[in-house]
């Protein structure tokens, strides 16, 4: 295989690892990373030096970066730490608990639904001092936030992401198309 076919399969991978950062509980990033590990071997690591060490900060931000947006959204509500454990215990039981019943789409709708479900768990069970309906309401606003804090996650983990990519492809564009 010569090298330019080589460099359209790894932006093709990198790519899908963008589209891949958007969708909740898909790894985006470890997609784009392996694509670049691939394109560092086949070069030797040539020309990729100082770019690969701000690929790899950005990516490794934009793991971190769903994680504190949903964080941030809940917290923002009012949410209890009752309701944050919920989440994360939600996202952990979502994705391995609904993989059996649903084997295309399981894993990504549950994370996101353990994650809301978790939250609005956690917090009616916390809000017990609250009466019927301001108890619905606020384990509501919580889940709420959950849902607003992923998907702004997600699209600056998306963001970040394209970063990646685009500063792989002009720290090599030159060295593979120009010769």
């Amino acid at each position: 295989m010569d090298i330019i076919t080589l460099y359209w399969i790894v932006i093709a991978l990198m790519i899908i690892g963008v589209i891949c950062a958007i969708i909740p509980g898909l790894p985006g990033s470890s997609i784009i990373l392996t694509a670049i590990l691939i394109w560092s071997i086949a070069t030797k690591f040539s020309g990729i030096g100082l770019p690969l060490i701000f690929i790899v900060i950005v990516l490794i931000l934009s793991v971190g970066v769903e994680y504190l947006a949903i964080y941030l959204g809940v917290k923002q509500v009012g949410a209890s730490k009752w309701s944050q454990y919920g989440a994360i215990a939600g996202m952990v039981l979502g994705f391995v608990g609904l993989i059996p019943a649903l084997p295309l789409g399981g894993p990504l709708l549950g994370f996101l639904f353990g994650a809301i479900l978790g939250a609005f768990l956690g917090e009616y069970l916390y809000r017990s001092n609250l009466e019927g309906e301001a108890r619905l309401q606020q384990a509501l606003k919580v889940s709420v936030g959950v849902v607003i804090g992923s998907i702004v996650g997600n699209i600056i983990q998306a963001l970040l992401a394209a970063l990646a990519v685009i500063i792989f492809i002009m720290s090599t564009w030159s060295e593979v198309i120009v010769n």
